[in-house]
C-alpha cells in the first residue's frame, strides 16, 4: 500500500551545475550529496537528482507546492528555466505551471490553497 509521495527524481547531465541551480531553487544545499545521487529536503519530501538517465519532459508530472504560482513561476524563469505551461487557473483557487529546467526536465509548480500539510504521512 503507497504510504505517500516521498522523493521526485530528476536525471541531470551535470550533476555539478543541477545541484547549484535547484540549491537556488529550492532556497538551500542538499542535505545528501554524492556523486551518484543528489537530495533536497523539501517541506518533508525530497527532490532528488542523478547523473544517469535522460532527461525530458515526457512521463509522470510531479507538482511541488508553492505559496504564490505566479512569483514563483517568474523566480524559475529568472533562474534560467524556460516556460512549458503557464501559470493557469483550473478551478477552486488552484493554479498550475510547468518550466523546462536548464538540464531539460519538466519541473511542475502548484498553488493549492486546499493542501493541508497536517494530511501528510
Amino acid at each position: 500500500m503507497f504510504l505517500g509521495l516521498r522523493t521526485a527524481i530528476y536525471p541531470v547531465p551535470d550533476l555539478d551545475s543541477a545541484k547549484a541551480w535547484y540549491g537556488q531553487v529550492v532556497g538551500a544545499p542538499p542535505y545528501f550529496d554524492q556523486p551518484f545521487y543528489v537530495g533536497f529536503s523539501v517541506g518533508g519530501f525530497e527532490l532528488g537528482l542523478v547523473p544517469d538517465g535522460t532527461p525530458g519532459t515526457a512521463g509522470p508530472h510531479a507538482l511541488w507546492g508553492v505559496a504564490q504560482a505566479d512569483a514563483a513561476f517568474e523566480r524559475l524563469l529568472a533562474l534560467g528555466a524556460t516556460s512549458l505551461e503557464p501559470v493557469t487557473d483550473v478551478g477552486g483557487g488552484i493554479k498550475v505551471a510547468a518550466v523546462r529546467d536548464p538540464f531539460g526536465n519538466r519541473l511542475g509548480i502548484i498553488e493549492n490553497p486546499g493542501f493541508n500539510a497536517s494530511d501528510v504521512r
